[in-house]
């Protein structure tokens, strides 16, 4: 899902499923999580308005985007116990998607 379309779901959202979006704009794989920290650091950096939070994905997800668990890559994430591995809560309003789509890797 885009980040406009998460946009137009709700006004929050968690990090995890913006790195999704903003991974499918840019074709890049979302389920590398060194890609995914690097994203989190940058936006840690720009110092983006967020609160960490504690995600659970349905235990029924086995595939859901591009052939990944979002569930898996959350359990990978958890492994690594770090500010640039945590999930986050971001408000989904222009200035902060006009950063998010800034990253580079």
């Amino acid at each position: 899902m885009s980040l406009e379309e998460l946009r137009k779901k709700v006004l929050y959202q968690n990090s995890i499923e913006i790195w999704i979006g903003a991974s499918k704009e840019k074709n890049i794989d979302w389920y590398d999580t060194e890609n995914y920290k690097k994203f989190i650091a940058f936006l840690l950096q720009n110092n983006l308005n967020m609160k960490q939070m504690s995600i659970c994905f349905d235990e029924s997800d086995t595939v859901s985007e591009g052939g990944h668990s979002k569930k898996r890559f959350a359990n990978k994430l958890a492994e690594f116990k770090d500010e640039n591995s945590a999930c986050y809560s971001i408000k989904l309003i222009d200035a902060n998607i006009e950063l998010i789509r800034k990253f580079e890797l």
